[in-house]
C-alpha cells in the first residue's frame, strides 16, 4: 500500500468511526433558512430561470413539501415562530426591528424558549450563523436565547449599519456582501467539524436572496446584468451543496436531519411559482414557501408531501426527535410533523393554520379552503418599466455602506400574479382548484365561510392588542454608521469651506 492509499484508507476509517459514534448519540439538526426566496425559485419547485441541482438532489434524497406556510409574510415574526413553535402574537414579536428606522425596542422576549434553549440540557452545541432579526440590542442577542455562538448580521442585509457581529462584538464593518454566502457556509462547516463528536444544532439563516442581491465573482455574470437573482440563487444552491457534502464527508449523514426553507415569499426578481402577490402580502405569494427535509436512512427518498404544515412545526418536530419535552407552561401552536416526513398515509395534524398581517390575525387555511378575514394586501406595487427605472430604493447599494452589485431588480420585476378578483375582506378561495387565488367563491359557499370564521374567531380571541413600536431618531431611513452596537451614529459632516 502506497502513502496515498494509506491516507485514503485512514480517512475512510476515521469517517466510519465517526459515523458509528454519531449514530449512538442524539441526532444533529441543521436548519437552513433562505431570506425572501420564493416558492417558485428552486427548479425542484418548477423554476426555469435558474437551475438548483444541489437542492433538487436534497429533495430527491428526502421529502419535498408543497403546502408549508409561514405565519407572516415578512422577516422577524417568521423567525420568531420558527424558533419558538408559536404564532407571533403570543410573544408580541409581530413587527420587524430596524436600526436605521429607529425601531430598536422590538425583540424576542427573554421569557420565550427557543429550539436552542430546549436542546442545551441534552448537551447540544448550538450556533446561529446569518440573519438573526429578533432584536439587535444587547438584551436580545442570539446568545441570550440558547446559542453558544453567533456570527452574522443581526437584521436584514439592507439595514444600516451593515456589520457582521461575532458573538456580541463587531467583527466586520463595512461588509462586502458578495462574499457573504460563502463566508457563512465556511463558518457552518467549521462549526460542524469542531463539534462532530457531540450533538449539534446549526441554525443557518442566509442573507440571500434578500436585497441587496450579491453574488461572488465566481457566480456573477455581468455580461447578462438582468439575471443577478439567478446568479445569487445558483451560488446559494452551490453553498448548500458544499454544506451537505461536508456532513457526508464527516460521516454524519445518517444522524443529521437537514431542513431547507424560506422565511416568506419573494421580493422583486424572484418567483412565486404562479401564486398571487409577493412578500408582505397575505396571498399565498407571501406565505407559501419551499420546505425540504433530508435524513438518509430515516426519511424515505423521493417523497412529496402535500399536507398543510408550517414553520411553527419545526420546534416540536426537533424536540420529539431529540427526546426533549415541549414546554408545558405555554401554548405551542406547532405540531410534530415527523410522521408527515416519513409516511405517505398520514394527514396534517392541523385543524387550521393562521397568518397575520401586522398585529392582526388575517387568514385561516383549513383543507382546501382559505378565508381572508382581513382584506388582503398585494405587497409592493408593480410599476411599468418606464416608472420602475425612476424608482429609488432608499436601502439600495451605494458603494460605501451597502456593498453589492448595482444592477438590482426593480418593481417591474414583480414576482407573483397581479390578476384576480379585487381584494376585500372575507374572500374565500378554493386552494386546490385555484391556487393562484383568482376567484372569490365566498358567495357560493356561505356555509364554509361561516365554519372557517367560527374557528378564526376562536383563535382571534387569544390575540392581544399590540401597539406599533415607537420609532427613535429623525424618521425615515437614516444612514447609520457602524463599528459598535450603538444605533445612533450618523456620518460626520465635513466642515464647509470658508
Amino acid at each position: 500500500m502506497n502513502r496515498r492509499e494509506f491516507l485514503g484508507a485512514a480517512t475512510l476509517g476515521m469517517a466510519a468511526t465517526t459515523m458509528r459514534a454519531a449514530e449512538s448519540r442524539p441526532p444533529n439538526f441543521v436548519f437552513i433558512y433562505a431570506d425572501d426566496l420564493g416558492y417558485g425559485d428552486l427548479s425542484c419547485y418548477g423554476a426555469t430561470a435558474q437551475k438548483t441541482p444541489r437542492l433538487d438532489r436534497m429533495a430527491a434524497e428526502g421529502v419535498r413539501f408543497t403546502n408549508v406556510f409561514v405565519p407572516t409574510p415578512y422577516c422577524a415574526p417568521s423567525r420568531c415562530s420558527l424558533l419558538t413553535g408559536r404564532y407571533p402574537f403570543r410573544s408580541g414579536m409581530v413587527f420587524n426591528p430596524a436600526p436605521d428606522a429607529g425601531i430598536n425596542d422590538v425583540g424576542l422576549p427573554a421569557s420565550e424558549l427557543t429550539i436552542a434553549e430546549l436542546l442545551k440540557p441534552k448537551g447540544y452545541a448550538t450556533k446561529c450563523i446569518g440573519k438573526w432579526h429578533l432584536g439587535h440590542t444587547e438584551k436580545f442577542l442570539p446568545r441570550t436565547q440558547g446559542f453558544d455562538e453567533y456570527y452574522g448580521i443581526l437584521y436584514s442585509n439592507d439595514m444600516r449599519p451593515v456589520q457582521i457581529i461575532e458573538n456580541d462584538k463587531v467583527a466586520v464593518y463595512p461588509v462586502n456582501q458578495t462574499t457573504i454566502t460563502r463566508d457563512y457556509t465556511n463558518r457552518a462547516i467549521e462549526f460542524i467539524e469542531r463539534n462532530k463528536r457531540k450533538p449539534f444544532f446549526l441554525y443557518l439563516p442566509h442573507a440571500m436572496p434578500h436585497k441587496p442581491l450579491a453574488a461572488s465573482e465566481e457566480f456573477y455574470t455581468p455580461e447578462t446584468p438582468n439575471d443577478l437573482y439567478s446568479d445569487v440563487l445558483r451560488e446559494l444552491d452551490h453553498e448548500c451543496g458544499r454544506l451537505l457534502d461536508a456532513i457526508g464527508r464527516l460521516g454524519l449523514d445518517n444522524n443529521t436531519l437537514v431542513i431547507f426553507a424560506s422565511d416568506n415569499g419573494p421580493w422583486f426578481g424572484g418567483s412565486t411559482g404562479g401564486l398571487r402577490a409577493m412578500k408582505a402580502s397575505s396571498f399565498d405569494g407571501g406565505l407559501k414557501v419551499p420546505f425540504i427535509a433530508r435524513w438518509p436512512g430515516k426519511i424515505p427518498t423521493g417523497r412529496t408531501c402535500g399536507e398543510i404544515a408550517g414553520v411553527i412545526d419545526v420546534l416540536p418536530t426537533i424536540c420529539g426527535l431529540a427526546g426533549v419535552k415541549v414546554p408545558a407552561d405555554r401554548v405551542i401552536d406547532g405540531k410534530d410533523i415527523w410522521p408527515l416526513m416519513t409516511n405517505t398515509d398520514v394527514k396534517s395534524p392541523h385543524e387550521a393554520l393562521f397568518s397575520m398581517n401586522g398585529a392582526q390575525l388575517a387568514t385561516i387555511r383549513t383543507g382546501q379552503w382559505k378565508l381572508h378575514v382581513q382584506q388582503p394586501v398585494l405587497g409592493s406595487p408593480y410599476l411599468e418599466p418606464a416608472k420602475a427605472k425612476q424608482w429609488v430604493d432608499p436601502r439600495g447599494p451605494d458603494g460605501v455602506t451597502l456593498l453589492a452589485q448595482f444592477e438590482q431588480p426593480n418593481p417591474s420585476d414583480y414576482p407573483g400574479l397581479r390578476t384576480g378578483d379585487a381584494p376585500k375582506p372575507m374572500m374565500l378561495f378554493d386552494m386546490v382548484n385555484d391556487p393562484g387565488e383568482q376567484y372569490d367563491v365566498a358567495a357560493k359557499h356561505p356555509e364554509v365561510v361561516a365554519r372557517l370564521k367560527a374557528v378564526f374567531d376562536k383563535m382571534n380571541a387569544e390575540v392581544p392588542v399590540i401597539n406599533r413600536p415607537e420609532r427613535h431618531g429623525a424618521g425615515g431611513v437614516q444612514r447609520l454608521t457602524g463599528g459598535s452596537l450603538r444605533y445612533d451614529q450618523l456620518p460626520k459632516k465635513s466642515p464647509s469651506p470658508k
